[in-house]
């Protein structure tokens, strides 16, 4: 018998939203996917760390059963978040009309003769979820976002027009001071001042 035959364990990993100083937990699912009531139970390489919700019973046929794993507070980060804990799940058949009342430790017996599968997860770790944004803080965003866009824009023009105003002042300075000057000069010719030559106005 190959397998998984009795059980399949969805999913094949325990992915924990890792937390520090916080109890996190995971769950797989066992589907029975015999006509047979199967027996089960879960062990763990490290079972001082991990509360396990059952930890053993019965699926019926063609059912299902959720497990949910809970690991203790952790006091510091694992290095590169990897964990080396495992979890074992073993399945027997048992009688029709089984409860986990009748489950038994002789039940898993390989050595008495019993058709034991077993199936093995590993623990990975997570990045826990970010929490959604609600929909006020999302329009607020949104309305921060096109004032902030605005005032980009609103900048990029005063400043062209302040490159431009530069430009034409550059411009007009080289030449003001000297048309002024001729100006001034044509002036006073005209209002009478002597020039050599001529005779002045009375």
């Amino acid at each position: 018998m190959g397998a998984e035959e009795f059980l399949s364990i969805d999913p094949m990993e325990l992915k924990f939203p890792f937390e520090l100083k916080k109890q996190i937990s995971a769950s797989f699912q066992l589907l029975n996917k015999t006509d047979n009531y199967v027996a089960f139970k879960v062990k763990t390489n490290n079972p001082k760390q991990y509360s396990v919700r059952p930890n053993n019973g019965v699926v019926l046929p063609r059912s299902t059963c959720n497990v949910i794993v809970t690991m203790q507070a952790q006091r510091e980060t694992p290095p590169d978040m990897q964990c080396k804990d495992r979890f074992l799940v073993q399945s027997v058949v048992a009688r029709p009309g089984a409860t986990p009342k009748d489950i038994n430790p002789e039940m898993f017996n390989k050595d008495a003769g019993n058709h034991v599968e077993d199936c093995k997860l590993r623990v990975v770790f997570v990045s826990p979820p970010k929490p959604p944004i609600s929909a006020a803080a999302s329009s607020l965003l949104l309305k921060l976002t096109e004032e902030k866009n605005r005032t980009i824009q609103q900048n990029d023009k005063l400043r062209q027009e302040l490159d431009f105003l530069r430009r034409r002042a550059a411009k007009s300075s080289g030449g003001v001071p000297l048309l002024y000057v001729v100006l001034i000069g044509l002036f006073g010719i005209l209002m009478g001042n002597p020039v050599d030559g001529l005779p002045k106005r009375l």
